[in-house]
This record gives structure tokens, sequence and C-alpha cells, in this order.
């Protein structure tokens, strides 16, 4: 029996060049009412240091979860580990982070990340809905060998967080 033809432009992507991509989902969700003027003010400022193209980010994106609560989304493609971790502990992104785990403003904030060379980790915080990994799996502190992104992909363990575990549990 001859093989049907399809009229689908069917193509795929050789990721061979990018051995080392780190594919990171992240996500802001409006909780409270403030929330929608931390998200008006925080989402401008992430895609302008997007459109000022850091080393080793590959793409940017956003997307819309949802309308109602407003949930915005962005998926990032960084060319390896290094390079995302190098930005994470520099400006303005640094700055963003403290803030937020300072006061999250009426919004949860959400980012999982995919490893080529396999490795998933995510954090959730202020979120009052489960989503992605969170919306299956056991949910744990983050807390000890959980708390940085880095130690928990077990990649960069010795990286430091931009803001360390006793400085945001006991400020002073």
């Amino acid at each position: 029996m001859p093989a049907s033809s399809t009229r689908v432009d069917r193509r795929t992507v050789d990721l061979s060049f990018y051995p080392d991509l780190v594919v990171i989902y992240l996500g802001m969700r409006v909780n409270r009412l403030a929330g929608l003027k931390i998200l008006l003010g925080i989402g401008p400022q992430i895609g302008k240091s997007a459109a000022d193209e850091p080393e080793g980010l590959l793409c940017h994106e956003f997307f819309f979860l949802s309308f109602f609560p407003v949930h915005l989304g962005m998926r990032q493609y960084w060319r390896d580990p290094d390079s995302l971790i190098k930005w994470t502990r520099s400006e303005p992104h640094r700055q963003w982070w403290k803030d937020f785990l300072r006061d999250s403003g009426g919004t949860g904030f959400w980012h999982e990340a995919y490893f080529h060379r396999g490795g998933m980790e995510a954090i959730y915080d202020d979120l009052s809905v489960p989503i992605g990994f969170a919306s299956f799996a056991p949910v744990v502190p983050a807390r000890g060998p959980m708390f940085s992104a880095a130690s928990r992909t077990n990649l960069h363990s010795s990286s430091t967080p931009v803001v360390s575990e006793s400085d945001l549990y006991n400020p002073g």
C-alpha cells in the first residue's frame, strides 16, 4: 500500500549545536489587586532586559496563561546553565529577586527549568493554586538543599544564591 501524502509541512530542529540548552518557564500571577501594579511595573522591565540580549539568552517569549486571575508567563532559552546563573546574579535581576523575596506585593511567582543534559527544577512563591510540577508532585519547603535553583539541580551547588537562606529568614 503506498504511503499517504500529507499537506502538513512538518519540521523539527537540530539541537546538537546546543548540548547545554536550558529552557525555563516563568510566570507571575496576580493574587490581589495590588499585584496588578507590581506586574505592570515589572513586565516592561523584564522585556527591556531581554531586549538588551544578555549573554547566553537565545530566545525570550511572553504569553498569557489566564486573564482572570491575571497570570502572565515567559519562556526563555539559554545557551547553558552558566549563562543563566550569571545573568540571575547580575543587575537588574538580582535586585528584582531581592525585592520580591522581601514582599511579593500581591503576586505569586514561579519558574520551572528543564536541562538538555537532564534534570529539572522549580520554585513556587506565594502561589495560591498549584501549577506545573506542583499539581502532581509533593511540594516541600524551599529550605536547605532545596533553597536555590543551583543546588536543586545539583549542577552548580557551589553557586552563591541571589539572596542567601540566612539573609532571607534571619535578616539583621
